[in-house]
């Protein structure tokens, strides 16, 4: 039996690590996948914000699980300590003592292979199998195919891939700018970014895609108006555009469900009502929402404050906890008198706008018989107050 190995770092397992995996089994014939995350790899540090290796490892089973024959091995991270190639295939030659141990490897190790803790070890217990990572390297492959048998007797075999120009290091640059999604498996990313690692953003047509799916499709015409309201709010008061977006995409993540699937959440997510909030259950899915949008996608504080406080404001509030109240209010598909006086408002002084809404609000609910939330009566009373002494704003 023949059995591919392939060890690295896998920090974060991109689409460019699964292509190369299928073509080499292909190519080789070969009966066995085994891919092997490396606890610690010899050659490289960790870069900043990445997941632990038990996580690395459930990162390469989401990525490399599909695949035919395939196995995720953890045996360098039950090792534990750098982990070494040549002892990783001692322990496999020793559980597959009969069967053709073949080491798949790009070109950058291929080339500081005689740097390798017992390379000579290696070619005893292994075949390597080269692939290219760059579309200019099949001549230096074939350059150090030649050496390597001529030196040492190495049987190397070559892997006609055509790489994906990519490295897992670009890749974590690129998280930090919402991109690189398309080049992950959607697993993978999805993970990425629920817990944030490498200090991922997500990708905002990937949020829409994903955070969609939970919103009545009659809704989602609201949200996309109040994204791109908050998004014009933001860069008019000098706030974060991708956490102004961020915010209005997920505001009404958790709308849809009814006043006992509410109340689900808010006890699976240890979230404390209050009376007006279980006599009126529309008020709870700015908290069920915020909760919701944290476990699923990660969100940062500041956006789940901002969703946690858009339906009834709150005293002090932050700018973007501003903006995602006032998007919501105006955004472009609300029709209802006073929205083009409350629209120029909130691009004129937000807090005035505020003022407006609020009291049109509470104005609303009491012609309705409901009784406004508390939260909402001492937000207008705390801008009111502090509205006396304070010009209107270009920023803050």
């Amino acid at each position: 039996m023949r059995i591919a190995v392939y060890g690295g770092s896998f920090n974060p397992p991109h689409d460019g690590h699964v292509e190369a995996a299928k073509i080499a089994v292909k190519e080789l014939q070969a009966d066995r996948l085994i891919i092997i995350p490396a606890a610690r790899p010899p050659h490289k540090e960790q870069a900043e914000g990445s997941p632990s290796a038990p996580e690395r490892l459930e990162l390469a089973r989401l990525a490399f699980g599909p695949l035919a024959n395939a196995e995720v091995s953890d045996i360098e991270i039950q090792r534990g300590g750098i982990s070494y190639t040549v002892d990783t295939l001692e322990e496999l030659k020793r559980i597959y003592p009969d069967d053709e141990l073949v080491l798949l490897i790009g070109t950058d190790m291929l080339m500081s292979f005689e740097s390798w803790k017992n390379y000579r070890r290696i070619f005893e217990l292994s075949s390597l199998a080269a692939f290219p990572r760059k579309h200019d390297e099949v001549t230096e492959i074939r350059k150090l195919r030649s050496y390597f048998a001529e030196k040492y007797g190495a049987t190397i075999y070559e892997i006609g891939l055509i790489p994906t120009e990519v490295t897992s290091t670009d890749l974590r640059s690129m998280f930090r700018n919402r991109d690189g999604n398309n080049l992950l498996p959607r697993g993978v990313y999805s993970e990425i970014i629920r817990n944030r690692w490498y200090g991922a953003q997500p990708n905002l047509e990937w949020l829409r895609e994903n955070s969609f799916i939970y919103l009545d499709e009659k809704r989602i015409p609201h949200v996309k108006g109040c994204e791109q309201e908050a998004v014009r709010l933001a860069e008019r008061w000098g706030a974060d555009r991708g956490l102004a977006a961020e915010a209005g995409i997920l505001h009404d993540i958790t709308k849809k469900l009814n006043g006992p699937e509410q109340l689900i959440l808010c006890e699976e997510y240890g979230i404390i009502t209050d009376v007006d909030e279980k006599r009126n259950s529309k008020l709870l899915h700015s908290k069920t929402g915020a909760a919701f949008a944290r476990d699923k996608f990660g969100i940062c504080d500041e956006v789940y404050s901002a969703i946690w406080w858009h339906t009834t404001g709150r005293e002090n509030m932050t700018l973007l906890e501003k903006i995602i109240y006032i998007a919501d209010y105006i955004e472009p598909t609300r029709v209802f008198e006073g929205v083009d006086e409350l629209r120029r408002l909130a691009y004129d002084d937000i807090d005035s706008a505020l003022i407006k809404g609020l009291q049109m609000s509470i104005e609303e609910l009491e012609r309705r018989d409901y009784v406004p939330h508390m939260n909402s009566v001492n937000a207008l009373n705390w801008l009111m107050e502090h509205k006396k002494d304070k010009k209107p704003q270009g920023g803050e």
